[in-house]
């Protein structure tokens, strides 16, 4: 990432506008949210911007933000920055990890090919995520070297866990990020008045149909649907059939034996039961660095330390699962302090701009990952979009960074901020 990206990104902007020339994307959320609700339909916009309850957890998200202030320092020579940051052993040239985001088919055609051609673009890690709409294989193969992760929903399936992250790890997958938080989908009014769930359309579920375990549980339950066709069903047969899902008009699946795939999916999908315990099995199954991200009590972050995780994401979904619950960054304080310096401490959850990245490093996060604003921006202008709300966010830390006097992300510290509410 070059050194004076801020600028180099204002320069631009104002140089294409001398020549007639606005932004792909508005650089203001709002004006970014009302061109993405604008572009999408209404069903994907409900499923995108929509929150658990009356989404009060999600506006907390924001209010923790606000009542931060960052204090700039003077006299300080910025005129050379590097904000690249270490994480388990790999050199990332910002702060910035773009978050995993599924069924991004709803949001464009590029869906995860999009993004990832976005982050790999300007270096940015990507985690690509379990409920994506490209097989996790093609996605990794539109980034090149470019750094991913992968994100695991750990399902019902234990063979279908170690399937998930033995294709990751061969896709080149540099940590696991298991979300904590999904086992059950929280109760989210925008989507339940419309009644629609994209995965019950076979949207949303690629890992799912291109997984030779997964594959094998749909044959189990069509021939158990079919016994007298039991001899007749094959590999080859089922992924016809898995196709054919894609291809109902409106996406309704009207045949008993496509529509399998998805009631496969929906029973395999997610395990209430998960414990502690259960960790040691993912150990076993990978060497790359594991993380936990849904983490909000300095008691859990302890556990996790305790249980051999290499590091914690504090999230809480962006307030998509539970209403009501404590806004993400006032979450973040007291995870780092139980942790220390043991493991590293991510941050996710109501990132808008650089200044949040900057708040959030400040109050003890390693990295900041994004997820709502690229969406947005693959709506509005496809992969180009994404990666425009990628750079622009980037490029204001840049600026945030030198104009409070700091050179590096190890510069900024807890007095870099005050609380004021």
């Amino acid at each position: 990432m070059p050194v004076n990206v801020g600028r180099d990104t204002q320069s631009a902007i104002y140089r294409d506008g001398a020549s007639g020339r606005l932004p792909a994307v508005p650089t203001s959320w709002p004006a970014l949210e009302a061109a993405a609700r604008k572009a999408l339909s209404p069903a994907a916009w409900a499923y995108v911007a929509g929150s658990s309850g009356a989404e009060t957890t999600s506006a907390e998200n924001r209010r923790a933000f606000e009542r931060w202030r960052i204090v700039p320092r003077m006299l300080r020579d910025v005129s050379d920055r590097d904000f690249g940051i270490e994480l388990f052993g790999h050199r990332y040239s910002s702060p910035v990890i773009a978050a995993p985001v599924g069924v991004l088919e709803l949001v464009h055609p590029d869906a995860d090919i999009g993004i990832a051609k976005a982050a790999a673009a300007l270096g940015v890690p990507y985690v690509i995520s379990s409920q994506g709409s490209k097989p996790m294989e093609q996605t990794a193969a539109a980034m090149g070297d470019s750094p991913r992760w992968f994100q695991l929903y750990w399902s019902s399936s234990d063979d279908l866990v170690a399937s998930f992250v033995s294709r990751a790890q061969r896709a080149g997958a540099q940590a696991i990020v298991v979300t904590l938080d999904t086992h059950m989908l929280g109760w989210r009014p925008r989507d339940l008045d419309i009644a629609y769930l994209p995965f019950i359309h076979g949207q949303g579920i690629a890992q799912y149909t291109s997984d030779p375990v997964f594959l094998g549980l749909v044959r189990e339950r069509i021939a158990a649907a079919l016994p007298r066709q039991k001899s007749r069903i094959t590999p080859a047969t089922i992924r016809t059939l898995l196709d054919m899902t894609r291809n109902f008009p409106g996406g309704t699946l009207r045949s008993p034996q496509p529509r399998a795939a998805v009631e496969t999916f929906l029973d395999v999908f997610s395990r209430s039961s998960l414990t502690w315990e259960n960790l040691s099995f993912l150990r076993k199954h990978t060497t790359l660095p594991i993380l936990l991200k849904g983490i909000q009590h300095p008691d859990d972050a302890k556990l996790a330390v305790r249980h051999g995780v290499d590091g914690i994401i504090v999230s809480n979904h962006a307030g998509r699962q539970v209403d009501n619950a404590i806004g993400s960054l006032d979450a973040l304080g007291p995870v780092v302090a139980a942790v220390g310096d043991r493991i590293p401490v991510l941050f996710d959850s109501g990132v808008r701009s650089g200044a949040d990245v900057f708040t959030a490093l400040a109050l003890g996060a390693s990295a900041v990952m994004v997820g709502r604003a690229y969406t947005y921006g693959l709506a509005v202008a496809g992969a180009a979009g994404a990666e425009a709300v990628l750079r622009n966010i980037i490029a204001e830390f840049d600026l945030v960074l030198g104009l409070t006097g700091h050179r590096s992300v190890k510069d900024i510290t807890g007095d870099s901020v005050v609380r004021t509410g």
